[in-house]
């Protein structure tokens, strides 16, 4: 889920993990699957799974799951055909909403994800309705813990290629074009800075502020669509409280 600040993202997609980690592992390994079906096992040519990999580590998923997902994908032992859809529709409030969603079943998914939508006062909506409202980025974020110099890695990631570097209060944000992702990484990794979190990302061009009662219930219809088991990603442009520690 990503609304305005990568870093609540983070703390609520941590939450989720410890409560639902065998969910999330399942969908990761579905992920990693599936990109090398489409991409091969090698993730230095498949960005698809090179990024899939990143997310597994980033949530503790057990080696041997990944090494069975990537056997998986090589051999094709199951035989299901899975795709990848994305769906474009309005929340509470009007608030423009992304869902990216790994299926084998279309009519299952879509039918799943316009219950929720209406549900929780929102409408599904065309393909395009929603999307031109979003940038799609490469987001690195480093832990202020870290104690890095953050001029010298503001110098390092703009000289690598990065469009932006965001210093919050709980640690630096670097933002890029999905072209220049691999580049920017290999310049933060050659000089020893920790990643906290990296992926590539759709982040909204405005933000839409929310009333707190519009916002929780925004929050309640994202929690139930990432629920969904077909359903890798949400994306909204609302702006959103950030979980509780």
């Amino acid at each position: 889920m990503s609304g305005h600040s990568k870093w609540a993202n983070i703390k609520h997609k941590k939450g989720k993990t410890d409560a639902l980690r065998g969910r999330i592992t399942t969908k990761i390994s579905r992920e990693i699957t599936i990109a090398v079906r489409m991409g091969g096992a090698d993730p230095t040519g498949n960005m698809k799974l090179k990024l899939a990999l990143t997310k597994a580590k980033a949530n503790n998923v057990p080696k041997d799951n990944i090494t069975r997902a990537i056997q998986k994908g090589a051999g094709a032992q199951d035989g299901s055909n899975f795709e990848e859809i994305t769906y474009e529709g309005y929340g509470p409030a009007g608030v423009a909403v992304m869902v990216t969603t790994l299926t084998d079943n279309r009519n299952r998914t879509a039918a799943d994800v316009r219950h929720l939508f209406s549900k929780y006062g929102g409408n599904l909506g065309e393909t395009g309705c929603v999307n031109w409202m979003f940038r799609r980025k490469g987001i690195f974020a480093i832990d202020i813990e870290a104690k890095v110099d953050e001029d010298s890695l503001m110098l390092l990631a703009l000289d690598a290629g990065a469009e932006d570097v965001r210093v919050e209060d709980e640690g630096i944000e670097i933002i890029t074009s999905p072209d220049d992702f691999n580049t920017v990484e290999a310049a933060l990794l050659a000089h020893n800075i920790p990643i906290m979190m990296s992926e590539i990302s759709m982040i909204p061009d405005t933000i839409a502020e929310l009333a707190i009662e519009d916002a929780n219930k925004v929050q309640k219809m994202l929690d139930a669509l990432e629920d969904l088991d077909d359903v890798q990603d949400v994306y909204t442009n609302a702006d959103l409280p950030e979980d509780e520690e």
